[in-house]
């Protein structure tokens, strides 16, 4: 907000209204939190969740990333209590997931997954497309205050009869969706120096790591 202050000008005083410096915002480290603080949710509120929120999170959706941006991605919002009671079954009776206000189902479009990619498109690029459509989803979520978790145990044939999904849409994730009711601690992760490799596979930073720590001096005499 814009402050008053009292400055000097020869003989006179003058009143101005000064702009109060704004504090820079570190863009990327905002981002970077939000992916760390991040967790998979199965408590929640007995709160709705607003249709506006809803739509924002499904627009994040389609700004991911697809194999010649065909975005071979279908989401079926699901509310009514009979249809979760029944996807909660479908997915080998998880029954928490009945109690998440929203369910969003995430589905491949096979007829455009393989479209102009055949085969690999069917096996590999529509999955790949709809799961970095699902990241784009949990993060928007959390920016937004609410929890998610993606639930991929469930019968795909059952959930497709539930949701009268046509042969070619295939069912591949479930994302539960609501204003969390806990606060998971953080998970065990992997450190980068195990799964990160260089050039070639198996060149990790750990063995590299260790091959240095073994490697032997020379000593040169004169």
């Amino acid at each position: 907000m814009p402050f008053k202050t009292l400055r000097r000008f020869g003989k006179g005083d003058k009143i101005e209204e000064v702009e109060e410096p704004k504090e820079e915002i570190d863009v990327s480290k905002m981002f970077c939190s939000l992916i760390k603080r991040r967790r998979s949710v199965r408590k929640y509120l007995e709160k709705n969740v607003e249709n506006k929120l809803i739509e924002n999170i499904l627009d994040s959706a389609a700004c991911a990333p697809s194999a010649g941006n065909h975005q071979p991605w279908e989401f079926i919002v699901v509310k009514k209590q009979a249809l979760k009671n029944d996807l909660a079954e479908a997915s080998f009776n998880q029954k928490w997931i009945s109690q998440a206000p929203v369910l969003i189902v995430a589905c491949v479009n096979n007829r455009l997954a393989g479209a102009v990619f055949g085969e690999r498109g069917l096996r590999l690029y529509g999955i790949q497309s709809v799961a970095a459509a699902i990241q784009n989803i949990l993060l928007s979520a959390e920016s937004l205050g609410l929890g998610t978790c993606w639930v991929g145990a469930f019968s795909e044939m059952m959930v497709a009869r539930i949701l009268q999904c046509p042969d070619y849409v295939r069912p591949c994730a479930i994302i539960t969706l609501g204003y969390p009711a806990e606060s998971p601690p953080k998970p065990n992760r992997q450190e980068m120096k195990e799964y990160v490799h260089h050039e070639v596979f198996g060149e990790t930073i750990q063995l590299k790591q260790v091959k240095e720590e073994k490697k032997p001096t020379y000593m040169k005499f004169k």
